[in-house]
């Protein structure tokens, strides 16, 4: 039964509600939450108001319970060296008898509080986590690495987006059904007649494995998804990206309080690094639902062996652009400059492999050859990132010491045509940045350009013409996956090869960007992110399937009059 306070938030936030179902349904332009933080739009104390709060998270222990708690832990660093030292209550592989008991005891009344009753806490908390934009700004860059901007943005503006977007997808999903029906057959004499009731129910438990560099754009869609749907959820943070979740569960239990509900149904459990308790926590039979966004290899090891449980994964993949001509050469090469060093490459969606021809392409510039192609993209990055200042607050910081790694080994796979470079950052001394990498290679060189190397490292491949450059595409991907793939093209029929490889092979498509729209971004609402067709995820954000697998229909009847 629907409480009055939840009930309330769903009348309070139907608007936004509304805009989002329509905005589902037509594919349009919708945001919810503003994405500039500029003062005229949040007003002036906004910004301090929001980097206190963080501050004030420094050097204490967070102030939220997790059942079955076995002491703290202190595991995160900034990747602008400022020291955040937060302490959270551990979770140990001992602790989870209690942990989920506690979070499956209050789905019975989160069941019956119905689906607008869900509904209404699910908006109600999105507006809280709004409020509070700045200061998950703040945690999300200093724990992912992002600039500021992009962390207010990607981590909460476009996050509580995508947010709102599944909880639009699993409202139009839960409505489909009548709650109650008469049924009615004719018969000799009195018609046969019955009640049926049909209850939405969650399946269980849900667990939201987090990932360093998106902790909340990655984690909430799974999240909301699960919890709107009447389950319970455990969210299991990276080690290195804890405090944004921290905040997201802290607001949840508190919602849910405030509405009747049992603030265990949304837990935290915080782990040390190395003690590997998403295993333990993924087998268990509790869990019916998983969320995963990370490498491949875990990502692979859950679907095969979590199979209890409905899994969702956003795994690595090999993105790709094939070039092929253009009519703009330089909004070309400014184009895939931006997609290259946008947050020093660390997106699940950043373009590596720029496929081709050996012997050039045509432009509106005239011929240009392989190299000068190469060139015109180096000369770019040059310019768009020769500002230090300027260039500090595209790129972020380096997450983690990985990515260095894959970058000083990088020079070694081909012709450097664009070196990395590091760049003080002017208000972080201690911070980590590099500029992108570009590296000549052959087509042969399968085995380099054939597998992922996250971060700013990006494979200029030399193919003997755009037909084997399609050939690599489909091959790469259909093998490695990929999130995201581009095209340039002047010539109809070869943008059509591409599209029906793209199709093919299960991966969204871009073709001819050139103006202020990049093959890395995805718009909420509109964009899907991932496609669930190919082995870089098995799900997309946000579709009917995505939902609709959380929960299931349980119908009653009786005889009636």
């Amino acid at each position: 039964m629907t409480s009055t306070t939840a009930a309330g938030w769903l009348e309070t936030h139907r608007e936004r509600l509304d805009g989002a179902l329509e905005a589902i349904r037509s594919r349009g332009y919708y945001s919810a939450y503003p994405e500039s933080p500029s003062p005229r739009v949040y007003g002036e104390t906004a910004a301090a108001d929001g980097k206190a709060a963080f501050e004030a998270h420094r050097g204490t222990t967070y102030p939220v319970e997790t059942p079955g708690a076995n002491g703290t832990v202190t595991t995160e660093q900034s990747p602008y060296g400022v020291p955040l030292d937060v302490q959270y209550p551990r979770t140990t592989e001992s602790g989870l008898d209690e942990l989920l008991d506690a979070a499956r005891h209050g789905m019975t009344d989160w069941r019956n509080a119905g689906v607008d009753g869900r509904v209404g806490v699910t908006l109600e908390i999105l507006d809280r986590l709004h409020k509070r934009i700045f200061e998950l700004a703040n945690a999300v860059q200093h724990t992912s690495g992002q600039a500021f901007v992009m962390a207010f943005q990607a981590g909460g503006a476009h996050a509580l987006d995508r947010a709102l977007e599944a909880i639009a997808y699993a409202s139009e999903e839960m409505n489909r059904y009548p709650t109650t029906a008469v049924w009615e057959k004719p018969a000799k004499g009195d018609s046969i007649r019955l009640q049926k009731n049909f209850t939405v129910v969650g399946r269980g438990v849900a667990l939201v494995i987090g990932c360093n560099t998106f902790p909340t754009w990655n984690s909430w869609p799974g999240l909301f998804a699960s919890l709107v749907t009447g389950n319970a959820v455990v969210v299991k943070p990276h080690p290195l990206a804890v405090l944004p979740l921290a905040l997201t569960v802290e607001v949840c239990r508190e919602v849910l309080a405030e509405a009747g509900f049992d603030p265990n149904l949304v837990t935290l459990a915080a782990e040390r690094p190395g003690d590997g308790l998403a295993k333990p926590l993924a087998l268990r039979p509790e869990v019916k639902i998983i969320d995963f966004t990370g490498g491949s290899e875990f990502g692979q090891w859950l679907e095969q062996n979590a199979t209890q449980a409905e899994v969702f994964t956003e795994k690595a993949g090999v993105n790709a652009v094939i070039i092929d001509s253009t009519d703009s050469f330089k909004a070309l090469c400014n184009n895939l400059a931006f997609t290259l060093s946008l947050y020093s490459g660390q997106m699940c969606t950043t373009t590596q492999n720029l496929f081709v021809p050996g012997d050039g392409i045509e432009t509106d510039e005239g011929h240009k050859s392989f190299d000068e192609v190469g060139a015109g993209i180096a000369n770019s990055i040059g310019k768009l990132l020769g500002d230090d200042a300027r260039a500090v607050e595209l790129l972020g910081g380096i997450v983690n010491p990985g990515v260095i790694t894959r970058l000083e080994l990088a020079p070694e796979y081909g012709d450097v045509v664009l070196a990395s470079r590091a760049i003080k950052h002017p208000a972080y001394e201690d911070a980590v940045v590099r500029t992108p990498l570009l590296v000549a290679i052959d087509a042969k060189d399968e085995e380099v350009y054939g597998q992922e190397c996250f971060g700013p490292v990006s494979f200029l491949v030399r193919t003997a013409g755009t037909a084997e450059s399609v050939e690599l595409f489909r091959q790469t991907v259909a093998e490695g996956g990929a999130m995201t793939a581009g095209v340039y093209s002047t010539d109809e029929q070869t943008l059509e090869q591409v599209r029906d490889a793209a199709l093919d092979v299960g991966v969204a498509l871009s073709e001819n960007l050139t103006g202020q729209v990049f093959v890395n971004q995805s718009a909420a609402f509109s964009d899907f992110h991932g496609t669930g067709a190919n082995p870089a995820a098995n799900a997309t954000y946000t579709d009917g399937a995505y939902v609709a697998g959380r929960f299931r229909v349980i119908q009653s009847r009786r005889h009636v009059a």
